[in-house]
């Protein structure tokens, strides 16, 4: 039987179009629908500290898993400095177009802004939270040679020598930061607070001896903690899980009234289209609770929250509120 060379083409046209349904519909089971006119572009997500810290490792992760389900490469882009101040401004001050995002975290969110005099940002005017990505304690952590086996033998030498025990953190105003002031009020002690541009190059001075003591994230030492180059003499929060799961809570080693949430979420300038708003949230839920980023997460000793922004909201202005008060009692302020 002979056929049109149309006939031909209309009989191969309809193949392809039969042979690319499994895959449209694959296409779009495994991610949010688009807006039409988004992304077109790669994304850039700002994390602002320094790479090598906590902050960092989670953007990437993150961002990494992201790319896959939008269908563009997700940059990632250190903007460190002022305790996380100045690349969460830049988000702030950046084009509301859905092509720049911060990954931050509650210590610049919902601290910085009643610490400092003038932090360059409102996170609730300037803002849309759009997911919190992780919770977590934070980790009390030495270099394996310290003479400090436990948080009680080293908060004992800084009641005989005031002023001179050290502790290290990311920054003025982080909630590590916050948390030595806390646990050395509630003991009764005096620490020499030592702030970094961010937890890598705290972690290097730990490392080398400078400082007696760290105060960070999870994920910024679990490597290091996994490899035993570190010991941890505690956690701030009773969610501790992954390497940290069985590390002696503030609570169970005599120090109450001092339990400290952490946590990193993403957030997008405001006046950012509402419908890219909502693709990115379902996109970055999709890719926090991915099976590797989850695994990663906890083995980081962190858990994943992947919350909706309708969620996350109410969250942010309940913590501005709560770490306003605390910075007020504690009489701090940074210029």
């Amino acid at each position: 039987m002979k056929y049109s060379t149309m006939t031909t083409r209309r009989c191969a046209a309809l193949s392809i179009a039969l042979w690319m349904v499994p895959f449209a519909s694959h296409a779009q089971a495994t991610g949010p629908t688009p807006p039409a006119d988004f992304p077109r572009q790669p994304i850039t997500l700002v994390s602002p500290f320094p790479a090598g810290g906590g902050n960092d490792g989670v953007a990437r992760l993150l961002g990494n898993e992201l790319g896959r389900i939008i269908g563009q490469s997700v940059v990632i882009e250190n903007r460190a400095g002022a305790g996380g101040n100045l690349g969460t401004t830049a988000v702030a001050r950046a084009k509301p177009d859905g092509y720049t995002l911060v990954l931050s975290q509650n210590s610049v969110m919902a601290v910085n802004p009643s610490l400092y005099k003038n932090p360059g940002f409102d996170p609730v005017k300037d803002f849309i939270p759009i997911s919190q990505i992780t919770s977590a304690p934070l980790v009390m952590v030495v270099r394996a040679e310290s003479p400090f086996k436990t948080l009680g033998e080293y908060l004992a030498a800084a009641a005989q020598k005031p002023g001179t025990v050290t502790f290290a953190t990311p920054g003025n105003g982080t909630l590590s930061h916050l948390a030595g002031v806390s646990i050395a009020q509630s003991k009764g002690v005096t620490l020499l607070h030592v702030p970094y541009r961010g937890a890598g190059p705290a972690t290097t001075d730990l490392l080398g001896g400078s400082v007696d003591m760290l105060i960070t994230s999870p994920p910024s030492v679990e490597s290091l903690y996994s490899s035993k180059k570190l010991r941890v003499l505690g956690v701030t929060h009773s969610t501790a899980v992954g390497a940290f799961r069985d590390a002696p809570t503030l609570e169970q080693q005599g120090i109450r009234g001092v339990s400290i949430e952490g946590w990193y979420g993403v957030f997008a300038p405001v006046g950012t289209p509402k419908e890219r708003v909502q693709y990115l949230a379902e996109a970055i839920r999709k890719a926090a609770t991915a099976p590797a980023v989850v695994a990663k997460i906890k083995q980081d000793g962190a858990q994943v929250v992947a919350s909706t922004p309708d969620e996350f909201t109410p969250k942010l202005r309940s913590e501005i509120a709560h770490w306003s008060t605390l910075v007020k009692s504690l009489n701090l302020s940074i210029d």
